[in-house]
């Protein structure tokens, strides 16, 4: 009697065990914190402007907005130089994508440039200046580094400098620009 009574208690466990559901499981993936782009706040907008000086003369043209609920900051530039005595003219575009570094603390730049070149900046702001330092990347210029500058002069100025390196040789002075902020019609 009692190994009937514990079959008889098996087989009913057995028949009441798939009839119990499960409750939901919920996953959840925890998110990296937002960056803080406030000290880059200002850049966000519209750019252009010619460039300065005796380096080759041109238009440049920058955008700067945020994308991806603000986790990203995009960059878009359009720049077209004239020809000088040691440099063919050229016109090329750019876009960037900005996010905060593994650490949370500082910033890095990707661009993607129209010549095929895939370039690494680290980006270090200090007040109204922010440097872009070359880091390699996937598709660096052989050999030659770039770094830029961009200097806030205003409400609705800034000095882009941009400076070159060619292999094995110390960094020279590009161009420079003064960008106006565009307003909107």
């Amino acid at each position: 009697m009692r190994s009937v009574f514990l079959l008889l208690l098996c087989m009913v466990s057995a028949v009441s065990l798939p009839a119990k559901e499960k409750p939901p499981v919920t996953y959840r993936i925890p998110l990296p914190p937002k960056p803080d782009f406030s000290p880059l706040e200002w850049l966000v907008g519209e750019w252009t402007g010619k460039t300065t000086g005796r380096g080759p003369q041109g238009e440049i043209h920058l955008s700067v907005s945020y994308d991806l609920d603000k986790r990203f900051m995009m960059f878009r530039e359009q720049v077209s130089l004239a020809a000088t005595a040691a440099v063919p003219a050229s016109d090329e575009a750019w876009l960037g994508i900005l996010s905060a570094d593994r650490s949370g603390t500082g910033f890095v730049l990707r661009t993607y440039s129209s010549t095929g070149f895939i370039t690494r900046y680290r980006v270090s702001v200090e007040e109204e200046q922010i440097s872009f330092h070359p880091e390699g990347g996937e598709q660096p210029p052989p050999g030659w580094l770039v770094r830029r500058v961009l200097q806030r002069s205003g409400d609705a100025e800034l000095i882009q400098t941009v400076q070159m390196a060619p292999p094995n040789r110390p960094f020279f002075d590009y161009y420079s620009a003064v960008l106006a902020r565009k307003t909107s019609p």
